[in-house]
């Protein structure tokens, strides 16, 4: 999830009608006047021309904005890569003036291109109320029917408030719309077919545009998938199983590992004395007497260390909670980003997830349920954040779920950890089941989220599949990389940083 923060299950199969393509998506696709990059003038920067509503494509217009950087061997060019690095939230055209992360061959054959979706950074942003932000209710102490009641209320309040701040655009951010975008951008860069890597949400994208646009794939690679079939219960009871099962590989990490700042303790007992003392409001943060770190807090802290995964960090951020001595954070308050207007994309989320819950019972059952799968993490903070986030969006979303139709595209490459925090293992497994003969799934078997850059064996996969179309074996695994040796061996694109939905007061630092 992007953004490590955001994601995703009751199956709700809803029949999702396909827009077929019509002249205005190609006609959108205007030629992309390019220039160097303020930021970094070694790439250049443009923006793309398309409609605020494709259901009326001569109607008002926005900006899309894109980056590249050309192919380091013009000789060996194959075409364009397109990028998106997930969220909902992540920006392309920063993953570009970073350099994207991928391997020297990649760069040394494709254009890397990256865009801003609609509602993100440098494509008219989403824009909030930050003071109405921060007054949002805390999604994990709802009790009774007045604190549901007043969340519902807070989140319409919120929500018109972002509508009159971004104008029109704010209805029409739906990853439906986005597909629409990168067709019209595939078409100004001159490419017949589609050249793409996503990670996380990014994957969702590639998704909706093999069902929408199969004729127009090259090759599609998808790096920690969603599951765009998922209802409220699924999705809840699947996100909470996942960051569990991280939770339990740290602990294990920690067993084996003399290097662990907990080795020889029993971490599960430290923990829940942690999560204890948070709950009395005894908690700081490391170095920060004056600084409160609540129990959600500090189940954050963790959650955010799994994308990396950050397992010695993690290891040493609990340790210095008793010692009290300095130690890094995972993630860092939003406090000391003092801001009028807050970006935030996660009515994107709002917009292709309808997660509703009837009322205050069925919210604390959810939570109850949560922490009887996660008897340790109690809940995935992203998801039940998303959840609340999202109560009141009216029906019907511009993009509702629905089981995949893929049909007549080249073979998709999908790729996921077996022990990823955020897009869960099983969801992997069934959006191939879902897409059918059109998929192959390869696992790492390893930790975090994202495969690119995992070791040696599922980068050479990926890199082979974009660069030739060669697939792995049916039922291929790739061995894990020891979580201590992930930070120097991983080049894969960076978590995007922001807000995290649901949880006022904090964002996300991770820098993998």
């Amino acid at each position: 999830m992007r953004n490590p923060v955001l994601i995703l299950a009751s199956l709700l199969t809803v029949l999702f009608p396909l827009l077929a393509p019509t002249p205005a998506a190609a006609a959108g696709a205007r030629a992309i006047t390019w220039a160097p990059c303020a930021e970094d003038t070694t790439a250049e920067c443009g923006t793309l021309t398309v409609p605020v509503d494709w259901k009326n494509p001569r109607g008002e217009t926005f900006e899309l904005a894109v980056a590249r950087r050309e192919a380091t061997d013009p000789s060996a060019r194959i075409g364009s890569l397109v990028i998106n690095p997930g969220g909902p939230g992540g920006s392309g055209v920063t993953a570009v003036l970073q350099g994207g992360a991928f391997s020297p061959e990649l760069t040394r054959r494709f254009d890397l291109v990256g865009f801003d979706p609609r509602g993100v950074a440098r494509s008219h942003p989403i824009q909030c109320s930050m003071d109405l932000f921060r007054q949002a209710p805390d999604p994990f102490s709802i009790d009774g029917r007045a604190d549901f009641e007043a969340l519902l209320a807070h989140n319409e309040r919120y929500r018109q408030d972002c509508r009159a701040r971004t104008g029109p655009l704010f209805d029409h951010v739906d990853t439906g719309s986005v597909v629409r975008d990168l067709d019209a951008l595939r078409a100004a860069l001159g490419d017949d077919k589609l050249t793409y890597y996503g990670i996380s949400y990014g994957t969702l994208i590639g998704q909706l545009y093999a069902e929408r646009f199969p004729e127009r794939v090259r090759a599609l690679t998808l790096d920690s998938n969603m599951d765009h079939s998922l209802g409220t219960r699924a999705f809840l009871d699947t996100e909470s199983w996942t960051v569990q099962d991280s939770f339990d590989e740290f602990v294990a990490w920690c067993d084996r590992t003399e290097s662990c700042a907990l080795h020889g303790a029993d971490v599960r007992a430290r923990w829940a004395g942690l999560l204890a003392r948070a709950e009395r409001g005894e908690l700081t943060f490391p170095g920060e007497p004056d600084q409160k770190l609540t129990k959600i807090g500090l189940i954050s802290q963790a959650f955010g260390a799994f994308y990396g995964p950050a397992f010695k960090e993690l290891a040493e951020f609990l340790a210095a909670l008793d010692s009290g001595e300095p130690a890094r954070a995972i993630l860092t308050p939003l406090a000391a980003q003092a801001q009028d207007v807050l970006h935030d994309p996660t009515q994107i989320f709002c917009q292709d997830y309808l997660l509703p819950v009837r009322d205050h019972r069925e919210y604390a059952r959810h939570l109850r349920r949560s922490a009887a799968i996660a008897p340790d993490m109690l809940v995935s903070v992203l998801a039940q954040g998303m959840v609340a986030t999202c109560l009141g969006q009216p029906a019907p979303i511009p993009n509702p779920q629905h089981r995949l139709r893929v049909h007549g595209t080249p073979t998709l490459l999908l790729g996921n950890s077996l022990h990823d925090p955020a897009t869960a293992y099983p969801w992997a497994v069934s959006t191939a089941r879902q897409i059918g003969r059109e998929a192959r799934l390869l696992t790492y078997e390893g930790w975090g989220h994202g495969i690119y850059g995992q070791g040696e064996c599922p980068t050479a996969a990926i890199d082979a599949y974009l660069i030739s179309g060669a697939l792995p074996a049916e039922g291929a695994r790739c061995p894990a990389v020891a979580p201590a040796d992930a930070g120097t061996l991983r080049s894969r694109l960076q978590p995007p940083t922001g807000p995290l939905p649901g949880l006022p007061g904090y964002t996300y630092n991770l820098t993998g």
